[in-house]
């Protein structure tokens, strides 16, 4: 499954959701199917969007949270899983692009590209709800139901490792911060 394919599938649910992504790939293609004022990309934290994610979720619970992450930017902060799960915001979904590799950085393979499962983390960690899926079909339906759940969900999605040739935006980022936090406040 390819990350894009898997974020388009998707693209209509995330305008009614916040929605902070992480560094790279991630964000760039996001950005391509059309920005959204309700979009955060975390363009030089990684690591941190899932953190990010989880202080929205908290302060704002009558609003759903989408956190769009990579296995590289959680395994660099895998002390938020189990904040995660000591808060348990019921309207946090957690999502994890496994594609096995740092590819926003050069390519270089992570710990899932040798056996480390990022979804017995979370569950171990104490995430209620945790799933791995490996098709967009699959992918679209745990998506949907993590977010008709109302319980804090990591849903890791296996994707390949291919993404944009340039892992840039054109958005600001000054300006991206700018235009969320207004859209956060209207809210």
């Amino acid at each position: 499954m390819l990350r894009i394919d898997a974020l388009q599938s998707v693209y209509p649910q995330l305008e009614r959701c916040v929605v902070v992504t992480i560094m790279g790939a991630v964000s760039a293609e996001l950005q391509s199917l059309g920005h959204r004022p309700n979009f955060f990309y975390l363009l030089h934290a990684m690591g941190l969007a899932s953190s990010m994610g989880l202080g929205i979720a908290l302060s704002r619970p009558e609003l759903k949270v989408v956190v769009l992450d990579g296995d590289g930017s959680i395994l660099m902060n895998l002390g938020s899983l189990t904040t995660m799960a000591r808060y348990r915001p019921h309207n946090l979904v957690h999502v994890v692009f496994d594609n096995e590799s740092l590819l926003s950085v050069g390519g270089f393979p992570t710990a899932t590209a040798t056996g480390s499962d990022i979804a017995v983390m979370a569950q171990g960690a104490g995430i209620p709800r945790t799933a791995t899926v490996a098709s967009l079909d699959d992918f679209r339906t745990a998506f949907d139901a993590a977010l008709a759940s109302n319980q804090l969900t990591t849903l890791v999605a296996k994707v390949e490792a291919k993404g944009p040739p340039i892992f840039l935006t054109d958005l600001a980022m000054l300006e991206n911060r700018f235009q969320f936090q207004r859209h956060l406040r209207e809210m």
